[in-house]
């Protein structure tokens, strides 16, 4: 409350009105024993005794209605007390129950493993980068982060040991995220307090404690380290600096009135200010801080809009290359929608979509839910579609586009990829076709159409395999031929395994893909060729091959001797049932031949087909449908 009156007297150009704190003189002779063994972490600490308090008297309702404003709920009126000094002050207490002390207070680091019971009633066991207070026994609090249970005020308290330090901000931050803690006064001391602030706040809190509780107190106790406590900012301030960023030229004097009324000392030299800042900005460090303060107060709305010139030549894209607007507009026309899921996931389904990758772990995660770097974007993808299936969303189509992040030795790849995920019906809700949930051939399709966009895919093929993520009889490797016809893993496609379906929370199929961005980018440039203006030659053949023969070695034995002018070929039916053998299947397929320059021969034509079929029946064992 003290720093937003602050800031709105200066904004206003108003005096401020200090809150006048006494110091309270001491009653009694006993004084806190204090002994800070981490002064480079704590180099401040204040400690004073209270006798003979009543911590079963009312708060005062004012303080009540002030800390529930705050967002904080009454408890006792000593923790009421020290919450609501930090609410008035900025400053974060403590009060310890004075029996529960052995000896005397200790500031020091923790032992590795030193177990500590909190307030919240969660028992951790302390790294040895944690600071606490202790006494002569134990472990009482950790420092700057939450008191612990056993050395809490309780309605059996009589005597308080009163704490008021300052930590550094370096010696808190991350140190609550580590436990899975977030506190008031962990977020307040890793951002930065005042380190004056806790001799006032000292004071304070005394004086409310007497008036509420009643009791007698000692001397304040404190143990300092000059040498490890922050100094006060001096920074030069260059008026021709001040003018070339701001973009104005703003008056001395208003220069001067701006920090002054920031608290600022301010000292005139030929080319600027030299200027101390308060111990309260502990956020000026630097020549630009002042000038955004002068920014700021004076108004970001006065300054002068001036677009910035700069010569910005258009980047040119390479004509093998499909622009990303290009691929998602691609996307958005076969029904699907972008998603952008968070890089970091789960650990327990990143394992299960990729086991073969370790994913590297963070150290400060947000939570053990966004613990692991994704290896794949399936597991983000996964997640974004049960969360949907969950909201009474039956029909869900998502794409992303982004990194994912394999470890390589000592380095870390970073890989472009895209990825997609569909589940529910084929078609949205109508009247013209019946209800079918969507299949692997469906999303196939969609796989087909970017890579027919691209004009490369005669380069790619469809080759049944294993994932571990994905159903063992619907999932095929996808994988593309280079210059010299070898063939290169680029992607995956498959329905989501069953076995993951309680794992990613879902209840139905999901079928997934991935591919290679980088791959699936690269474009065949046109090569222009004439129409032929000479008529087509088609014929129809029904095949007869094992049930397990995959359609794509069909058309690659048919293409390798049908000679140069086969120009379509077309799989039409596929059937299975009465007249062919139960591990046979039947394929009819249509192939078409057009010579650019002349018309061609029957006999051509069927030259070609007596060399397709003499080479199925070799190479794949195909006959003729009688």
């Amino acid at each position: 409350m003290a720093g937003l009156a602050r800031e709105v007297g200066v904004l206003n150009k108003a005096d401020l009105t200090e809150l006048k704190i006494d110091a309270v003189a001491p009653a009694i002779d006993d004084k806190a024993s204090i002994e800070v063994l981490a002064s480079e972490q704590c180099p401040r600490y204040m400690g004073r005794i209270v006798k003979g308090v009543n911590v079963t008297a009312a708060t005062p309702l004012w303080i009540v209605e002030k800390l529930r404003r705050g967002g904080i709920r009454s408890i006792d009126p000593v923790v009421d007390i020290t919450n609501f000094v930090l609410l008035e002050l900025g400053q974060p207490m403590h009060a310890f129950d004075l029996a529960q002390i052995e000896g005397g207070i200790r500031v020091r680091m923790a032992e590795e493993g030193e177990k500590l019971t909190l307030l919240d009633g969660q028992e951790v066991a302390l790294n040895s980068d944690t600071v606490v207070i202790a006494d002569h026994a134990k472990p009482l609090a950790m420092g700057g982060i939450m008191g612990g249970e056993h050395s809490g005020v309780s309605e059996n308290t009589q005597d308080l040991l009163l704490e008021a330090a300052f930590f550094s901000p370096l010696a808190i931050a991350g140190r609550a995220r580590n436990y899975g803690l977030h506190t008031d006064s962990s977020h307040r001391f890793e951002r930065g307090v005042d380190y004056n602030l806790a001799a006032k706040a000292m004071e304070r809190a005394t004086a409310l404690i007497l008036d509420i509780c009643g009791g007698q107190p000692g001397p304040v106790v404190e143990v300092s380290s000059q040498e490890n406590l922050p100094k006060q900012a001096q920074i030069h301030l260059r008026r021709a600096r001040a003018e070339l960023i701001l973009g104005i030229k703003l008056e001395d004097s208003e220069i001067e009135d701006i920090l002054t009324r920031l608290g600022m000392q301010v000292t005139a030299t030929e080319d600027g200010w030299d200027v101390i800042a308060p111990s309260y900005r502990f956020d000026m460090a630097i020549e630009p801080d002042l000038i955004e303060e002068l920014a700021r107060i004076h108004g970001y709305e006065n300054l002068p809009v001036r677009i910035p010139t700069a010569a910005s030549p258009l980047a040119r894209l390479p004509e093998n290359r499909l622009p990303m607007g290009d691929l998602r507009r691609q996307m958005v026309a076969r029904g699907y929608q972008e998603a952008i899921t968070y890089s970091f996931v789960d650990p327990q389904i990143q394992k299960a979509m990729d086991p073969a990758n370790a994913p590297i772990a963070l150290l400060n995660p947000i939570s053990t839910e966004m613990s692991v770097m994704r290896t794949d974007l399936l597991a983000g993808l996964v997640q974004a579609v049960s969360y949907n299936l969950k909201r009474q969303q039956p029909r869900v189509r998502l794409f992303e586009t982004g990194l994912r992040f394999i470890p390589d030795g000592d380095k870390l790849a970073q890989i472009p990829t895209l990825a997609f995920a569909a589940t529910g019906s084929r078609q949205a809700q109508g009247w013209a076709e019946p209800a079918a949930d969507v299949d692997f051939f469906d999303v196939k399709g969609d796989v087909e159409a970017l890579l027919a966009r691209t004009g490369t895919l005669k380069q790619y093929r469809f080759v049944a395999g294993q994932h571990p993520a994905l159903h063992p009889g619907q999932t095929a490797i996808i994988e593309k031929a280079d210059e010299n016809g070898q063939w290169a893993t680029v992607g995956v496609i498959g329905a989501l395994h069953p076995s993951l379906y309680k794992t990613v929370g879902t209840k139905q199929s999901i079928i997934l893909v991935q591919l290679d961005l980088e791959a699936v980018r690269e474009t065949a440039i046109p090569d222009f060729s004439e129409l032929s203006k000479y008529p087509e030659m088609r014929r129809d053949l029904a095949l007869v091959v094992a049930s397990e023969t995959p359609v794509d070695q069909v058309l690659e034995a048919i293409r390798a001797k049908a000679g140069d002018y086969l120009t379509k070929l077309n799989l039409f039916d596929v059937y299975v049932g009465k007249g062919i053998d139960p591990d046979r299947k039947s394929l009819a397929l249509g192939l078409t031949w057009q010579h650019p320059s002349r018309t061609l021969t029957d006999e051509e034509v069927n030259d070609s087909v007596s060399n397709v079929l003499a080479h199925l029946e070799e190479s794949l064992g195909a006959t003729l449908r009688g």
